[in-house]
């Protein structure tokens, strides 16, 4: 019989577990940067304990950040002091300076007397800027109503190519809209959009745009 009450709260708390998982929440953030990370459960924090744990993408092994119990100070862990601000008590956590080696899930977790009440998770992805985009003409042959020009759209790590066919009136891009993905993780894209060719290179938090080219300038110039 002594064993039922240890069973019954290891029951207790892995429903609670359940009941208060939630979805992971992707976030990106440009290296260098902050971010704050809320929690969704935040209704008497001050008699609950808040816990939360970093789990780095590339080891998977998951530390402690802070260890915040009722009606006590923050026990930051030594790793993170002077890194992790709390701007509203217990409601959030703010990241300072961001670098690769942040990338990981955060999970804020909230405690009760019963065990598990809550539960917030963040995907979080530390990206640098992307570099500047050149878009260059490599070639034009033209007759008197007709065009076709070859152009480049290039970074510093990658570039990509394509063609397109111009009258008078409109132009075509051979194949339709040219992308894909660089060493650096960004998407460089090369398309026509009204009769003009733009190049341009993103990633989740920036995108950079060449200037667009009018083909005319190269096709049907006097």
């Amino acid at each position: 019989m002594a064993d039922i009450p240890l069973v019954f709260t290891v029951i207790l708390v892995y429903f609670s577990q359940m009941q208060g998982s939630s979805a992971v929440t992707p976030v990106f953030v440009q290296k260098g940067d902050d971010v704050i990370l809320n929690l969704t459960e935040a209704d008497d924090l001050e008699n609950r304990a808040v816990f939360w744990n970093f789990t780095d993408k590339s080891s998977n092994e998951e530390s402690v950040l802070v260890k915040w119990h009722p009606r006590t100070e923050p026990e930051v862990s030594p790793g993170y002091r002077g890194r992790i601000e709390f701007p509203v008590n217990r409601c959030c956590v703010k990241l300072k300076n961001l670098q690769e080696t942040d990338n990981g899930v955060y999970t804020g977790r909230v405690m009760g007397s019963v065990g598990l009440i809550s539960s917030t998770e963040y995907n979080v992805t530390v990206q640098d800027p992307v570099s500047p985009v050149k878009l260059t003409v490599d070639s034009v042959s033209s007759s008197s109503d007709s065009c076709n020009l070859t152009v480049t759209c290039s970074t510093q790590d990658s570039h990509i190519s394509s063609t397109f066919t111009c009258n008078t009136k409109t132009c075509s891009q051979e194949g339709g809209e040219r992308s894909e993905v660089t060493t650096s993780g960004a998407s460089l894209r090369v398309y026509l959009v009204n009769d003009s060719i733009t190049c341009n290179h993103s990633n989740q938090i920036i995108t950079l745009t060449s200037l667009c080219l009018f083909p005319s300038a190269f096709c049907f110039s006097s």
